[in-house]
């Protein structure tokens, strides 16, 4: 992995401001790693070396003259293959997607990246329809973690942190109904949030409703930043689009934590951890204590809300499948069609009592943080396990929500949540801080990843280049 395909977006746009490289270099760079690695690891579905040189071209020219696009002009750039990019089919993991389209919309999130003058290299690996934590698809099969391919990568936007991680773009926009950019953001070591619902806007809406966000994955926080200044703004295509943010969310990034009421929970309550990842994350609250936060070791004081969880997300999952008629079955994944089995009916009134758990879920966390600015907890109760299951080798259930337990909650309030890197086991294998914040203050959750990140070198590890032609 050559240095230049590691420098984060903030560096690249510097240098192409100042002229030291240009967006060519830089695309070269990004293209390169893939070349050299993807074999090994699975991260893409689609590669446009052509069209992204070509974008490169044009972003070099606007450089040269003094006038980008945005902020973003420039940068190397995947997108998950749930997000519509026009031009280039969206699979979705499925083989029930015709690939010949046509295909002529982007994302809302597609189109502020081509308006900044982002390079779009490809689209990354999902597992079918996004439906579950780990990336594996019998259309595309399986993505490797890149600190060792022979373990899974998370999911669902597992393709987008494996990329990001490997130098494969400095960006790249997952997204997250259950927990699918902070799962592999902890597995693979890179950075991510999960923005306030609404902040970044989905077209068309997505089959889990309510539930499903789209965010940055990145190796930096001001990256992660950086890239959610550019993929906010409204789009009337979603009909709950929040407004447009004002200001940057780079502003005050670096303004640290001191003072803030921060509540540290090992396992809200009902989790149970890996030794390795506990003490990880323990030593992570230590820091933030040692940076001025007013840390107390407390639980937000609610149950497990997975069963409420499973009525919403799997009701969605059915009604997707439901169009394709009866033989569906023998053409998806089938831990996809036993889940849906295991879940069972969801009618009108199971769905209302599941909402009716989600809305007290959220009047709870609402209250809880009249009290603590930010909670704090483990991304994951446990580091990557191989690839190609739905759980770890011996795991008591087949559902992924039982080795997730610390993310969907907060799809379920629509809070934002990042994960920033907090360590490693003895097996080198990454561990994630989760930071949750109240609805609409993304900017805090920034500001307090950026604190830790900047009193800790775990962000700077990089993983082993993927062999080539593995």
């Amino acid at each position: 992995m050559n240095d230049l395909s590691r420098l984060p977006a903030t560096d690249l746009v510097a240098r192409y401001r100042d002229g030291s490289i240009s967006p060519v270099e830089a695309t070269r760079a990004a293209l390169a790693a893939i070349d050299e690695g993807d074999r090994a690891v699975n991260a893409f579905v689609l590669v446009d070396h052509e069209g992204a040189l070509a974008a490169a071209a044009a972003s070099e020219r606007r450089w040269h003259a003094g006038s980008p696009l945005g902020p973003g002009d420039g940068v190397p750039t995947s997108v998950k293959d749930i997000l519509l990019t026009a031009g280039w089919p969206t699979l979705r993991g499925t083989q029930l997607v015709d690939e010949a389209g046509p295909w002529p919309d982007d994302a809302p999130a597609v189109a502020r990246l081509r308006e900044t003058g982002a390079v779009l290299l490809g689209k990354t690996t999902t597992p079918e329809l996004a439906w579950k934590g780990v990336t594996d698809s019998l259309r595309h099969g399986a993505t490797g973690n890149p600190w060792d391919p022979a373990l899974t990568s998370g999911g669902s936007s597992g393709g987008s942190a494996t990329a990001v991680a490997l130098g494969m773009g400095a960006w790249s926009v997952g997204t997250d109904g259950g927990g699918s950019v902070r799962i592999p953001a902890a597995f693979t070591g890179t950075v991510t949030i999960k923005p306030t619902y609404g902040l970044v806007p989905m077209y068309p809406a997505s089959p889990f409703g309510t539930l499903a966000h789209a965010g940055p994955m990145t190796r930096t926080v001001s990256d992660a930043a950086l890239l959610l200044d550019v993929v906010t703004g409204f789009d009337a295509r979603d009909w709950s689009a929040l407004p447009t943010p004002a200001g940057s969310f780079l502003d005050g990034l670096d303004d640290g934590v001191a003072g803030l009421r921060v509540a540290y929970s090992a396992d809200l309550g009902y989790g149970e951890n890996d030794a390795e990842v506990e003490a990880a994350v323990r030593r992570a609250a230590g820091v933030l204590a040692d940076l001025g936060a007013v840390v107390e070791e407390v639980d937000p004081g609610f149950a497990d809300p997975v069963e409420a969880f499973h009525a919403l997300w799997f009701a969605g999952a059915a009604k997707v499948l439901e169009p394709f008629g009866d033989d569906v079955v023998g053409r998806v994944d089938p831990g996809l069609h036993a889940a849906i089995a295991r879940t069972g009916p969801v009618d009108a009134g199971r769905y209302l009592d599941a909402t009716a758990v989600r809305m007290s879920l959220g009047v709870l966390m609402g209250r809880f943080h009249e009290t603590y600015d930010l909670l704090v907890t483990p991304t994951l109760p446990l580091p990557a396990f191989p690839l190609g299951a739905d759980v770890p080798p011996g795991w008591p259930s087949s559902d992924w929500t039982s080795w997730t337990p610390y993310t969907y909650p907060f799809n379920m309030t629509q809070q934002p949540a990042a994960s920033v890197p907090c360590g490693f086991t003895a097996a080198g294998l990454p561990v994630g801080l989760q930071i949750v914040g109240p609805r609409h203050d993304d900017a805090l959750v920034l500001r307090a990843a950026r604190a830790y990140e900047a009193a800790t070198d775990w962000g700077a590890a990089v993983p082993p280049a993927a062999p080539p032609g593995s």
